[in-house]
């Protein structure tokens, strides 16, 4: 399980602090770190002294100019945020967040990535909204200001406690203490790629009927984004979603007509 949870830095300003996150990945088992544009000289020998020991995931770190190539194969996002915004969006605690990451990652394909901003200004409202959750660390309120490895060691402690608690005798747990709905679930959860083509034609066809106005948005895209992340669409139930699209697209551009509809259901 340990292996398919990714953390993703991004636009990190300082490459000690890159370092220093992969010891903190190293010491609980992690193994995935992506680097999202990184400012100034990214992995250096600074990086590498900082890291003490975990330069083998520096090493095998992944490089990406943008956030989407990072995530495009993962089923769950969760971004760290630091703070309230503008659009609620569903939220957890850290611990919250690994009691859930057993079930999440029921399917052997299933890969998690956690998502860390800037140490200056965090995730911006666009990358937390290409995020299932929000989790947020409740630090003082006298003094909140948490080291970027500090967060990335929180969050990795809490994934390795996930782990350990598979790891031992399950027989006397509830059902629903592994998986949600207490069998596994029956196809595996859409990935962040496919979700993301999904939103791409629903706000194409939105266009076309009319219904939303790219010039005076009103967050409708952005509330679209939330009801579908919460969701969490599984393959088939993306595929139906994008067949449903398609038909209104042949419809609206005339190049199909409405069936009859069926008799209702008794």
């Amino acid at each position: 399980m340990l292996e398919r949870i990714r953390i993703v830095l991004i636009g990190t300003s300082h490459p000690g602090n890159i370092g220093a996150a992969a010891r903190a990945m190293k010491t609980m088992g992690l193994e995935q770190l992506a680097l999202v544009a990184p400012r100034g000289e990214g992995i250096n020998p600074e990086a590498i002294a900082r890291a003490s020991g975990a330069d083998d995931l520096l090493e095998r770190a992944t490089l990406h100019d943008t956030l989407e190539p990072a995530l495009k194969d993962c089923q769950w996002v969760v971004g760290a945020s630091a703070r309230s915004r503008h659009l609620p969006w569903p939220l957890c605690s850290p611990r919250e967040f690994s009691a859930r990451l057993p079930g999440e990652m029921q399917h052997q394909s299933s890969t998690v990535a956690l998502v860390f901003g800037r140490e200056d200004k965090g995730l911006t409202n666009e990358e937390l909204q290409r995020c299932h959750t929000h989790v947020h660390i409740p630090t003082s309120a006298d003094y909140s200001s948490l080291n970027l490895a500090a967060a990335v060691q929180v969050l990795a402690y809490e994934c390795r406690q996930a782990w350990l608690s598979t790891q031992s005798n399950t027989t006397d747990t509830l059902p629903g203490s592994a998986y949600p709905f207490g069998v596994e679930w029956d196809n595996p959860l859409a990935n962040h790629a496919d979700t993301e083509r999904f939103f791409e034609h629903l706000e194409r066809t939105l266009i076309d009927i009319g219904f939303h106005d790219p010039n005076n948005p009103r967050q409708l895209m952005a509330r679209l984004r939330r009801l579908y992340m919460r969701s969490r669409m599984d393959v088939m139930e993306l595929n139906m979603l994008r067949g449903i699209l398609t038909r209104v697209d042949r419809l609206q551009n005339g190049h199909d007509r409405p069936s009859e509809p069926s008799d209702p259901v008794s």
